[in-house]
C-alpha cells in the first residue's frame, strides 16, 4: 500500500483523486471511488440548488460509509451561484473534504476550517499554488497543460510544473493532467506529488453516470483529439474534439467574440453529449489523457489495477534498474 502525506491527512488508503467534473461528479461514481479507497469528489454546481446538494451528499451516503468530498469551483459571474449556500450545505451535510477550483476560494476558507473541513485547491500555476497556500489551503491539486478543462494561459505540461510547485509549497502537492496508471502515479511521486487527480480516467469507468458512447470514444482517441477553445480570450479550455468545438475554434480564429460561440457552448448542449450519447451536440471535456486509455473498467479494478502497477514499478524494475547499477 502507498501511504503519503495526502493518504494520512485526507484519511485515504490510496494516493489517488477523482477530481469534480461538471453533470460527472455525482453519488454513482463518487461512492465507487470512496468504495475503492480513493478520494472522490461531488460536484457542488452539478446540482442546481443547495438543498439539491445537501440531498446528494445524503445519497452518495447511502452508497459508501468511506472519505468524500465536494468539488465547489467558484467561478467570475454576472449572476453567481449562492457560494455561500453551497457552502453551508456542505458544513451542514458533516462533510470534511472540499476541492475549490476557479477563483480564490480565501473567503470560504474560515467558515470551512472552522468546521473542520480541509481544502484542496486546484491551481493552474506555480504562483497561484504559492498565494493558495499563504491564504491557508491544506493541499494543493496542479493542473498541467495536459488536463481536461481550464489549463490556465501558461501552457507548462506537468513534468515541469509539478516538481516546480512542489519545490516551493510545503503543502502536498497532487499532479493532475494526463495520469491514468500505475506508471504515471510513479513518475507523479518521483516528481515531488503526493499523489494524483485524474478526470478523463474516472469519467471512462462504468460507474461514470455519463453515455456509453461517450465512454467509447474515448477508447478510440488519441492525443491530437481534443481542441483548446477560447485561447484568444485567455480562458482556455481543453475540449474533446468534434465538429462542435472545432467550430468555435474557427470563429474565434477569425475574430469573432464571446456572444458568437455562446449558442455553441452552451452548458445544456454539453450536458445531452453525456445524457444522451449524441457526440456532436455539444462540447464536452477530455484531456490528453485519452491517448492513454483502452478501456472501460469498474472503478475499482482501476484503483487496484493502478496501484498494483504502481507497486511492482517500485518493487520490481526500478529496484532492478537500482541493483543493476
Amino acid at each position: 500500500m502507498l501511504r503519503t502525506r495526502f493518504t494520512e491527512m485526507f484519511g485515504v488508503r490510496h494516493p489517488i483523486v477523482q477530481g469534480g467534473m461538471q453533470w460527472v461528479g455525482r453519488a454513482e461514481l463518487v461512492s465507487a471511488v470512496a468504495e475503492a479507497g480513493a478520494l472522490g469528489f461531488l460536484t457542488a454546481l452539478t446540482q442546481p440548488t443547495p438543498e439539491a446538494l445537501a440531498r446528494e451528499i445524503a445519497r452518495c451516503r447511502e452508497m459508501t460509509d468511506q472519505p468524500f468530498g465536494v468539488n465547489l469551483t467558484i467561478l467570475p459571474s454576472i449572476s453567481p451561484p449562492p457560494y455561500d449556500e453551497y457552502r453551508r450545505a456542505i458544513v451542514e451535510s458533516g462533510v470534511r473534504i472540499v476541492e475549490t477550483a476557479g477563483a480564490s476560494p480565501e473567503e470560504h476558507l474560515p467558515d470551512l476550517h472552522a468546521h473542520g473541513v480541509k481544502v484542496l485547491h486546484k491551481c493552474t500555476s506555480v504562483r497561484h499554488a504559492v498565494k493558495a497556500e499563504r491564504i491557508g489551503v491544506d493541499a494543493v491539486s496542479i493542473d498541467g497543460f495536459e488536463c481536461a478543462g481550464h489549463p490556465g494561459e501558461d501552457d507548462v505540461p506537468g513534468l515541469i510544473l509539478v516538481p516546480a510547485a512542489a519545490r516551493r509549497l510545503s503543502v502536498p502537492v497532487i499532479a493532475s493532467g494526463g495520469f491514468t496508471d500505475g506508471a504515471g502515479l510513479v513518475a507523479a511521486l518521483a516528481l515531488g506529488a503526493e499523489g494524483v487527480t485524474m478526470g478523463t480516467r474516472f469519467l471512462c469507468t462504468e460507474e461514470a453516470p455519463v453515455h456509453r458512447r461517450v465512454k467509447e470514444r474515448i477508447v478510440e482517441a488519441g492525443e491530437l483529439d481534443t481542441e483548446l477553445i477560447f485561447r484568444p480570450l485567455r480562458n482556455t479550455a481543453r475540449v474533446a474534439s468534434n465538429t462542435v468545438s472545432r467550430k468555435v475554434v474557427e470563429v474565434l480564429a477569425e475574430g469573432g467574440q464571446f456572444p458568437d460561440v455562446r449558442d455553441l457552448v452552451a452548458g445544456a448542449r454539453g450536458r445531452r453529449v453525456f445524457e444522451e450519447g449524441d457526440l456532436e451536440a455539444g462540447i464536452w471535456s477530455a484531456g490528453l489523457a485519452q491517448a492513454l486509455i483502452d478501456d472501460i473498467p469498474t472503478v475499482r479494478r482501476l484503483v487496484q489495477r493502478i496501484v498494483a502497477e504502481a507497486e511492482d514499478l517500485i518493487t520490481g524494475r526500478l529496484a532492478e534498474a537500482r541493483r543493476a547499477y
